[in-house]
């Protein structure tokens, strides 16, 4: 019976490549695509190294999470971006003041050069400073740690022709340039790919962000109805479309589609994933379990890896 149904998925997968322009694989971001801490997390850090939120800023922060207290913590922890009111929202740079760069946690900048990055646009904010000895201050830098198997992930599907789309509650130019950074991923290994984004958006006025949301944070229920409204857009059949995501938030999203997949699952999504019959991932663990493993049965545990390579579609 297991054999039977691991090849009537591979069969389903293969159906799926044979009409890949209907098909979209939609990826959460944090502990997805990309290492936790989150990459706002990391973008707050930043901030606070350039010194560029006040003590105001927190006590705003406070008072609005008491406003969403009654609606409970994922409203507070998603939902209250007064942090931000009063930074500076530079479009030019990438839809933020602070360079965003892969694996690069803080880069020294000469005195009086404008720093350029990779892709030769000049960015602002990035001039440094020489002290009275002569030395470099060295400027943060916001990494974006994707995992190596979310670009091999992100490869297979745009090799079948699917549309790939972030839907993710960090900040929309956060996510806007982690699609930058995957799409260079797969531009590296010959793919070409324009990567949709559906982020949290803040309000801009006099290009500083107010701390407020417009619209609705993108988490928990908010991703399913975002995707529905792209499917609408694009007539997507969802029964055909994937989804990857890895808190139990994310439970919406994944149930919104006919081929959801729980990468590095928290203990809640790993039950809601089990109850469902749904694909398991563990993006960096699998390498080291498989050695692990392979001591005691190579031949086990090899088998077992490959059905659910074939249950999730990967490798087809």
């Amino acid at each position: 019976m297991r054999k039977e149904r691991e090849v009537k998925e591979v069969q389903e997968v293969n159906g799926v490549k044979e009409n890949g322009g209907e098909v979209v694989a939609f990826f959460d971001l944090d502990g997805t695509l990309m290492a936790m801490p989150s990459l706002e997390k990391r973008f707050f850090r930043i901030l606070r190294y350039r010194r560029l939120i006040g003590i105001r800023n927190y006590f705003l922060w406070l008072r609005e999470a008491a406003r969403l207290a009654p609606r409970g913590i994922n409203q507070i922890v998603h939902a209250n971006k007064m942090y931000l009111q009063g930074v500076r929202a530079d479009e030019e740079g990438g839809g933020t003041d602070i360079p965003v760069c892969l694996g690069v946690e803080e880069e020294a900048v000469e005195d009086g050069e404008s720093r350029r990055g990779k892709n030769g646009e000049g960015r602002r904010g990035e001039r440094g400073q020489r002290g009275e000895t002569g030395k470099r201050r060295r400027q943060a830098r916001l990494p974006v740690p994707l995992y190596p198997e979310a670009v091999e992930r992100v490869a297979w599907h745009v090799e079948r022709g699917h549309l790939i789309v972030i839907v993710s509650g960090t900040l929309e130019p956060l996510a806007e340039r982690a699609a930058c950074d995957l799409e260079a991923g797969l531009d590296a290994r010959g793919l070409t790919s324009t990567i949709r984004v559906c982020a949290t958006h803040l309000e801009q006025s006099d290009e500083r962000w107010t701390g407020r949301i417009v619209g609705e944070a993108m988490f928990g229920e908010a991703k399913a109805r975002a995707i529905r409204r792209i499917a609408a857009e694009e007539e997507l059949d969802l029964r055909r479309c994937f989804a990857y995501g890895d808190s139990s938030s994310d439970r919406w999203m994944l149930e919104a589609v006919g081929k959801p997949a729980a990468v590095n699952p928290s203990n809640d999504l790993a039950r809601i994933a089990r109850r469902n019959n749904w694909v398991v991932l563990r993006w960096e663990e699998e390498k080291r379990t498989r050695r692990a493993q392979r001591s005691q049965s190579s031949e086990e545990t090899d088998e077992r890896l490959a059905a659910e390579h074939a249950k999730s579609g990967y490798g087809a």
